[in-house]
């Protein structure tokens, strides 16, 4: 492969989330949020009923953290704040210092070394405090996330001039609140992933207007939010119901936040037709996805100063039919996935790994919404247990994805300004617990010092960080 020099100021950087390294679940005055108690509650939900109570141990180890970032040689390194570790309860009537100490240190030995925070306020954790009054459910939720996004600015802002407000809003609506198998775990198919996702979006808003009107002037940061998204393309490219199946796909996955922010503070029309049609044949008198008022249109549009994608995988998409049951998200998209068995598996039963499809959404969001500036603020594969160090499989995926990645910028004309791999560390990986592994650096979990310990990406990550160049 010959030299693919990257754009001179890109970002290099790794990704984590508090709840997924942190540990400290109960520590120096942290209140407890909803993958504490979803994950002690058992049942079989996460994989052996593993917790994320003490996860990688950030909390303590943060400076082994810092060892691994200042060995890759980041840029940047994104990261989340645990909001019940700062506000136990969720709202500032009570501020725990320890916690602001925990992130004030982390924030400035960042700084020390050169590296650039990218801050996320919500990465899954809602305090259970707010969980226990309605969550994303509740409307007073939106009001609390602005105090609480205000409160982190003023703290924090003088510092971190790079802020996410909620990462994967459709991850948690869909699987949180809609399916019910991710924390909090209560899904009401058909209405919960659409009602949490409504108020996640004008939480966003409001989090984004609090920092532009209050904030912007003086701390000269930037705002967004982190969408995921797969790429999909039609089963059959021939067919024209596979093609409209598709296009669904991409406007209840990735449009049903991106249109609203980006293009005109509404829902693709896709999703509104769909939806308020299926509402009426079930009898109900008013369609299952809320609206936005006009007022709340102009609130939400244009509310991102970046755009932040997550990308992991690829499908082939046909329509999908079903009969049986009630309401669900899945038969309003109408839209199966389909995922091509020629393409390699990574670690995990879902995640195939089609770098090119990568190329396509990065083209296909420079063209659908308005050519902003993009951060790929997630991208990894996953290694299963027992991982491998000298993981030279994955890095060749790595190496196929930067360069997919490289194309984009040289011969696409998409502005994309940085990379982050996920993850820094064998993290928590949720319902997977510590069965799969992202991490550049592996973590024997298995140790009371949780030691870290480069893969052969990490090491040639490294070299690709320093010269800037896919060599």
């Amino acid at each position: 492969m010959a030299s693919l020099k990257f754009p001179e100021s890109f970002a290099w950087g790794a990704s984590t989330a508090a709840y997924q390294i942190e540990g400290g679940w109960d520590a120096d005055g942290k209140g407890l949020n909803l993958w504490d108690t979803f994950t002690h509650q058992g049942g079989d939900r996460v994989f052996k009923n593993q917790t994320g109570d003490v996860a990688c141990g950030s909390y303590t180890l943060w400076e082994e953290d810092l060892k691994c970032i200042k060995q890759l040689g980041l840029t940047h390194y994104r990261f989340s704040l645990s909001w019940s570790r700062l506000l136990p309860d969720g709202t500032t009537g009570f501020i725990n210092q320890k916690g602001v100490d925990y992130y004030n240190k982390l924030i400035n030995e960042l700084l020390a070394i050169n590296v650039t925070p990218l801050v996320t306020l919500y990465h899954f954790d809602l305090p259970q405090a707010l969980e226990d009054q309605g969550g994303w459910y509740s409307g007073k939720t939106i009001e609390v996330f602005e105090q609480y996004a205000k409160f982190c600015y003023s703290t924090f802002g003088d510092r971190v001039k790079m802020w996410i407000t909620i990462n994967e809003p459709h991850i948690m609506a869909k699987l949180g609140y809609e399916k019910g198998i991710i924390a909090p775990g209560n899904g009401e198919p058909g209405f919960g992933g659409y009602r949490s996702a409504h108020n996640m979006i004008k939480a966003h808003a409001k989090a984004w207007h609090a920092y532009n009107n209050f904030f912007k002037e003086k701390q000269k940061g930037a705002v967004s939010i982190a969408l995921d998204s797969d790429w999909a393309e039609p089963l059959d490219p021939n067919s024209m119901d596979d093609k409209e199946a598709c296009e669904r796909y991409l406007k209840f996955r990735l449009n049903w936040f991106a249109e609203p922010i980006y293009i005109d503070g509404d829902y693709p029309a896709v999703m509104k037709s769909e939806i308020s049609r299926k509402s009426k044949e079930e009898g109900l008198m008013t369609s299952r996805l809320s609206e936005f008022t006009d007022e709340e249109k102009k609130m939400v549009k244009g509310t991102a100063d970046f755009f932040c994608l997550n990308y992991y995988t690829t499908r082939k998409i046909k329509p999908l039919h079903i009969k049986q049951g009630g309401p669900s998200f899945d038969s309003d998209m109408g839209a199966e996935q389909i995922k091509d068995p020629e393409w390699p598996e990574a670690g995990v039963e879902w995640l195939a790994v089609v770098p090119w499809g990568l190329r396509k959404l990065l083209a296909y969001i420079k063209d659908t919404f308005g050519d902003p500036d993009i951060y790929i603020t997630e991208n990894g594969f996953a290694q299963s247990e027992p991982p491998v160090l000298q993981d030279t499989h994955r890095w060749g995926y790595f190496q196929e994805t930067l360069a997919e990645v490289w194309k984009a910028i040289t011969q696409d004309g998409v502005k994309v300004k940085g990379y982050f791999a996920w993850s820094l560390l064998d993290n928590f990986e949720w319902i997977s617990g510590f069965s799969v592994r992202f991490g550049l650096f592996h973590v024997d979990h298995n140790q009371p010092n949780l030691p870290r310990t480069p893969y052969f990406s990490a090491i040639e990550y490294a070299k690709i960080v320093k010269g800037n160049e896919l060599i």
